[in-house]
């Protein structure tokens, strides 16, 4: 079917947004990151907020201090960003136009996986079958897909995954903010705390000043960079991950308020497949103009 545009270029925030009629397209809409500086990582008062916003064993575990970056400035070049993370629908198109494996994971290996955290009697709602998504879960976030799954579909696109750093400018904004829409917690603009996925499209509310979407809740999102935090894990005698763990941006839709935040990551290997786990993919400028 091709591609209706009802050709506006809207202008939000320094971002163009590319919008379509039919948001089950191959193509996402996606916006244009632009260059500049942008406040990266948290601070103590920020992690402070996260732990009495988080079950207790995050505050003994003190997830915040061992995973996340220490606040700071970075130079982010111009890249185009998903603007909302890749659907169950679209990844089926790439299922079918490829012959790419379903999104899939029998019982055995989820268990040998470990992180558990649901049974796999929870997964079954999110299996593949017949290379078909789960029924009304077609504009719910794509989730058992590995950080290679990933990558295939991103470049099957032309695109990549988005690096660690370029995925938090484009959830912070110019203005560092904590939260994509301010730097005020509010409940109803993420999906977390909840039962399952939902449609990516479930809340408008939670835009970011970037103009991304659905950049907190509903999935894990798997990003480009190799999770690294050597500094804390050597400080703390914790194993290093070695270059095999790739590092996750955003919070769950089973995740406290302390997690939905820009500045929270962690890494998981990148064979991982999971309910929790999803993905949006970027370009950057250069690649465009090939």
């Amino acid at each position: 079917m091709p591609i209706n545009f009802f050709a506006t270029l809207s202008l939000l925030s320094g971002i163009i947004i590319l919008a379509t009629e039919n948001i089950t397209t191959t193509r996402a809409p996606q916006v244009l990151i632009t260059e500049g500086e942008y406040l990266l990582g948290s601070n103590s008062k920020e992690r402070d907020w996260a732990y009495q916003n988080s079950p207790e064993l995050v505050r003994q575990q003190r997830w915040y201090d061992l995973w996340e970056h220490p606040q700071e400035s970075q130079k982010i070049s111009s890249f185009w960003l998903d603007h909302y993370p890749v659907t169950q629908k679209q990844y089926a198109l790439f299922v079918k136009a490829t012959g790419h494996r379903a999104p899939y994971i029998s019982a055995q290996d989820y268990h040998q996986q470990g992180f558990l955290v649901h049974d796999y009697s929870a997964v079954n709602h999110y299996l593949w079958r017949n290379k078909q998504p789960p029924a009304k879960r077609g504009n719910h976030p794509v989730v058992l897909v590995s950080w290679s799954d990933a990558q295939s579909y991103c470049k099957w696109k032309g695109m990549r995954l988005p690096r660690e750093n370029e995925w938090e400018a484009a959830c912070r904004g110019t203005q560092g903010h904590q939260f994509p829409w301010g730097s005020q917690w509010s409940a109803l603009n993420s999906h977390h705390q909840a039962e399952g996925t939902a449609s990516v499209y479930s809340h408008p509310e939670g835009v970011s000043s970037n103009g991304a979407m659905d950049m907190l809740g509903n999935v894990f999102e798997w990003t480009e960079s190799t999770f690294k935090d050597e500094k804390n894990q050597q400080e703390k005698g914790i194993k290093i991950q070695d270059s095999s763990h790739k590092t996750l941006k955003s919070c769950s839709w089973d995740d406290a308020p302390g997690t939905c935040r820009c500045g929270f990551r962690h890494g998981r290997a990148a064979q991982s497949r999971h309910i929790l786990i999803g993905f949006r993919c970027a370009k950057t400028i250069e690649q465009e103009k090939k």
